[in-house]
């Protein structure tokens, strides 16, 4: 029989019934070690209690008005995400693609401000930003965007982690109001710039009146070892897009906005009809909680480092291009492509990402014990080495 779902996705052949905090239990019962956590989503592990009870106690009180009205908890979602990122001021949306489109329109809306009526936003090669056709028009994998075209007009794309190609454009490109770029390339592969890349792009965005935008859905929410991947050097960006990790699997996003970006969305001018409801702001307030209380950012940290370094000492071997990592955001490029190491990590009982054809991607719990982090980094390797041996 068909199915009736649409194939936009070619599934693996388990279907998960359970989970908690690691590990995902399948209709067999057979459990796996969840090492990509729903692509970075799920960073308190599965069926968190606190996030659990949040959910249930609000489903049973309030789920949506929609925002013809104020809304209490969106509010102090908003609050708390102000005072953990230094940023101004928030716009609630459903995902991640969703806090993206709300930042490309901040920014049209911002060079409209400005009398310019042809703008111009500069994105990255191999980054990715969503899926909706201005988010897919500003991702840069022409793969992804084949048969969606005319792509949406206003962006120009320069080699990532390559500060000089974007300060070259400004005596070319005078209609430039942006600079949109992940502090952390996931789907690209785990691409980590170097330490001064976006300090110069932020210092360049204030010479030139830009706005400085990050897309922070993958690394925000203590992922890299921070609050927020910016907070590694001594900048603070216009707009930062928020998502994933954010609900714990509950679809919230964000678009923040500060200094030039503040106030330039005004009422009618963007809206989501589900975007900061009760029900997910409830869940991304609990979220919170727990990371602040188990200080998570610095066990990011410390875990990341500790993964990375024994990853280090059992794959320096040939075939291994190189090993890196920014936190709990963790890439293992090999010399040859290996997509068919997600189906064999399956078969051993942990999930596993590979992204940009060679890159293995790990982006385990947040929550994630050392006994864990060893098995993870045993089978793994272990794996890894029978791979290109063969």
């Amino acid at each position: 029989m068909a199915s009736t779902i649409m194939a936009t996705y070619s599934p693996l052949s388990v279907t998960f019934e359970r989970g908690e905090g690691a590990y995902l239990w399948d209709a067999n019962n057979k459990h796996y070690l969840d090492a990509i956590s729903g692509i970075a989503v799920c960073s308190l592990g599965h069926a968190r209690p606190e996030v659990a009870q949040a959910i249930a106690d609000q489903a049973g009180k309030l789920v949506h008005t929609s925002n013809l009205y104020q809304i209490d908890l969106q509010q102090k979602l908003a609050d708390k995400l102000c005072e953990l990122s230094g940023l101004d001021e928030v716009f609630f949306s459903n995902s991640g693609t969703e806090a993206n489109e709300a930042a490309i329109k901040l920014a049209r809306l911002y060079a409209s401000k400005k009398n310019i009526s042809n703008p111009e936003i500069v994105v990255m090669e191999s980054s990715f930003h969503g899926r909706t056709l201005a988010a897919l028009s500003a991702t840069g994998n022409t793969k992804i965007q084949q048969g969606f075209e005319p792509l949406v007009s206003g962006f120009i794309r320069v080699p990532y982690n390559d500060f000089d190609a974007i300060e070259a454009l400004v005596k070319t490109n005078p209609n430039i109001v942006a600079v949109l770029v992940e502090p952390v390339q996931g789907e690209g592969g785990v691409n980590i710039p170097a330490d001064d890349y976006l300090t110069k792009i932020s210092q360049l965005c204030d010479q030139q009146d830009w706005l400085f935008m990050l897309d922070e859905i993958q690394t925000g929410m203590c992922r890299t070892g921070k609050w927020f991947a910016f907070q590694h050097q001594h900048i603070k960006p216009d707009v930062m897009t928020l998502a994933k990790a954010l609900g714990n699997g509950v679809p919230i996003g964000a678009c923040m906005a500060s200094g030039r970006a503040k106030g330039v969305f005004t009422a009618g001018t963007h809206g989501s009809t589900f975007g900061g409801n009760p029900l997910a702001c409830r869940a991304a307030l609990a979220v919170i909680d727990v990371m602040q209380t188990m200080q998570l950012d610095k066990v990011a940290s410390s875990l990341g480092t500790y993964l990375v370094d024994e990853f280090t000492k059992q794959l320096s071997i040939e075939g291994i291009t190189s090993i890196r990592g920014k936190g709990l955001m963790i890439g293992i490029e090999l010399e040859k492509d290996c997509a068919e190491l997600v189906g064999l990590a399956l078969q051993q009982g942990v999930l596993i990402n590979v992204t940009a054809n060679k890159v293995v991607r790990l982006l385990p719990p947040l929550i994630l014990t050392t006994e864990q982090a060893d098995e993870l980094i045993n089978t793994v390797s272990s794996l890894i080495k029978q791979f290109i041996s063969t």
